[in-house]
């Protein structure tokens, strides 16, 4: 439950205040990933020359928010802000604690020693963590904090101590290391030794870097790097420090201007550019004299043998709160939009088809399944719970829907006749992605459903459907649930398009679908009677919901306090027994789920800032859980 950015300036003048304002900004847009603390990492030299300044790395870390963290680093007195640096790597972390207490000497990034020689970012756990801790000690190394990332820094540093040549380069320094940690991790590494490099690797942690120059690149496809032999982790080769095959590295050509981003998800760096590398487990990425080379230690069946640079589809507007008071009211109002880009090019509602490019080549292995399995976990397992009901009617097929963490520790059978969908508005949920590894071991067909383009569910799939409900922001999940409850009708109208008998509930459910957007505006319209309701209603102590059918779902996605009624807007007998009725229009069943939840999207945001919560980063509750 942790952010990571890093930037990387190569000839690209710098001002320090410059520096730390790009860091900054990049922790804001990750704040909803984690927000009781925050760190980065600079160079803390003062003087004229940046290879100088590079030699001396200063540490500004604060509990709280992002803004506590901006603060700090307002009182700081010994830095000048207007040094200016030609190359420079700073490296930020928000945190949300999975190991230690929030507190400044438990958040990131993490030394090595007091020198502050080497110094990590970490999304992740570290499930080892204790017996490296212990033999860390035994060899004279002290801890300062609690946490498992700690461990990592002065691993680091005991591999740098205890290296055998002298020209070992960084890549070869974190690949060692990586080969002695388990559990799941994202890592950005700093070091005065190696002023101006970067290095960062994954596993099971998202990781992806942005690239940005105003030049020429070399390469829109990064060529993997090997090593001669992975078997000795204590031996492992060395490549020169400086990369000499020019064709396997990306690089602005002439050595011109280039910068690197580092993060955890491309909201932090579409401000800056829209061309992205997504990394994948075990990868390596280094950068060295403004040069990215991709490293991996052994080869593997099925590896990809370059990365490619991806272009994203997405604007800076996307992640601006724009005129609204928070990032959940703006996607709670998105909704009429982000449904039309859910359909968009897929439902044809003139000849009544639906066309899912990202099925087309395995839709008539799907069609042949014997059993469908939906997993997911939180809002997400919500929209299979929502859709199994009619996902059951047009298929014809038994249809389970899963929590990924349940599903887990029953060792769930599973067969090769069965079709496992895995929902995840981030991709990247650890619990889904541990059932989807789980599922291909046995052979299913795996499906994803996400909102994120490159990220681990829809690249470790078989086939997929992107939601493209568009960046979600706020912690609470509201578009997304609707654009995943949208993909999964269009899938069912997909599995039944050529059985007469399902023709006329198909049409009815397609023309449901085209009226959908003009009804979410009709629901939206009654915010002022919801804000209302939420007046009455905020200092109540506890909430209950009920329902049934298709509204089962609509149940566990909010909550109520009193004899408060979402219905149709004609059932006047369900109306009279209650004290206050919201109505909404009504639509086609299977589809009602969508406008009866948008009235509680809408209570659950009053009531919460009646409350003084903060609405898109409520405590106790993750966007996107990255760890087991």
């Amino acid at each position: 439950l942790l952010g990571i950015f890093a930037y990387l300036n190569y000839h690209v003048p710098r001002t320090r205040r410059e520096i730390l304002e790009i860091l900054l900004k990049g922790l804001r847009r990750l704040e909803y990933r984690g927000y009781d603390s925050a760190g980065v990492g600079i160079d803390g030299g003062n003087g004229k020359e940046w290879e100088a300044n590079a030699r001396c790395i200063q540490l500004i870390k604060q509990s709280g928010k992002v803004k506590a963290l901006d603060d700090e680093i307002t009182r700081q007195q010994d830095m000048d802000m207007d040094v200016e640096f030609d190359v420079h790597l700073g490296i930020a972390h928000t945190r949300w604690a999975t190991h230690g207490a929030p507190s400044p000497v438990n958040s990131h990034p993490h030394r090595s020693d007091k020198s502050n020689e080497f110094i990590v970012i970490h999304n992740g756990i570290i499930t080892n963590y204790k017996d490296l801790r212990k033999f860390l000690e035994s060899k004279g190394y002290e801890f300062e904090s609690e946490t498992d990332t700690e461990t990592i820094a002065k691993l680091v540093k005991y591999m740098y101590d205890n290296r055998e040549s002298e020209d070992l380069n960084f890549a070869t320094l974190v690949e060692r290391v990586t080969q002695q940690l388990e559990g799941a991790f994202a890592l950005v590494f700093k070091s005065v030794h190696y002023p101006g490099e970067a290095v960062g690797t994954r596993r099971g942690g998202p990781l992806l870097i942005g690239v940005k120059s105003d030049h020429k690149l070399s390469t829109d496809h990064i060529p993997i790097l090997y090593r001669s032999s992975g078997k000795d982790k204590k031996s492992c080769p060395t490549l020169p420090r400086l990369e000499q095959d020019t064709c396997h590295t990306l690089f602005a050509e002439d050595k011109k201007s280039v910068e690197y981003y580092f993060a955890s998800d491309a909201s932090a760096v579409i401000e800056h550019t829209n061309r992205v590398i997504f990394l994948e487990d075990d990868d390596v990425a280094a950068v060295t004299d403004g040069r990215l080379s991709i490293h991996r230690i052994k080869r593997t069946a099925g590896d990809h043998p370059a990365r490619a640079i991806q272009t994203l589809q997405m604007e800076l507007q996307q992640i601006m709160k724009g005129n609204y008071s928070s990032f959940m009211q703006k996607e709670i109002f998105e909704q009429p939009e982000s449904v039309v880009n859910t359909m968009r090019g897929r439902v044809n509602f003139d000849d009544n088809t639906v066309t899912l490019g990202g099925l087309k080549d395995h839709i008539k292995e799907i069609q042949r399944c014997r059993r469908l399995i939906l997993i997911a976990c939180g809002t997400s397992y919500h929209a299979g719970v929502a859709t199994r009901q009619v996902l059951e009617e047009l298929t014809e097929l038994p249809v389970m829907v899963e929590l990924a963490s349940d599903f887990l520790d029953r060792n769930t059978p599973v067969f090769r006749d069965d079709v496992c969908f895995f929902i995840s508005q981030s991709g990247e949920t650890a619990d889904s992605l541990m059932a989807l590894r789980y599922c291909k071991e046995r052979g299913a067909l795996t499906v994803g459903v996400t909102n994120t383009v490159g990220s681990s569910i829809s690249r470790e799939t078989d086939c997929g459907v992107h939601i493209n409900a568009g960046p979600e922001i706020g912690v609470a999940s509201t578009k997304a649930y609707t654009s995943q409850f949208v993909a999964l009708i269009m899938f069912a109208l997909l599995m039944c398009d050529d059985r007469i008998s399902m023709q006329p509930r198909r049409r009815e459910i397609i023309q449901g679908l085209r009226v959908l957007p003009d009804l979410i505006k009709e629901v939206l319209s009654l915010d002022d009677e919801i804000q209302s309701l939420a007046a009455e209603l905020y200092q109540q102590k506890s909430v209950l919901i009920m329902g049934r059918g298709y509204h089962y779902a609509t149940c566990l996605e909010g909550a109520l306090g009193r004899p408060i009624v979402i219905c149709d807007r004609d059932d006047y007998e369900t109306a009279k027994s209650s004290s206050r009725t919201i109505r909404v229009p009504h639509g086609v069943d299977c589809l009602q789920g969508i406008l009866s939840v948008i009235p509680l999207q809408l209570l659950s945001f009053h009531l919460a800032v009646l409350r003084g919560f903060d609405v898109d980063c409520p405590r106790n509750l993750a966007k996107s859980v990255t760890v087991e």
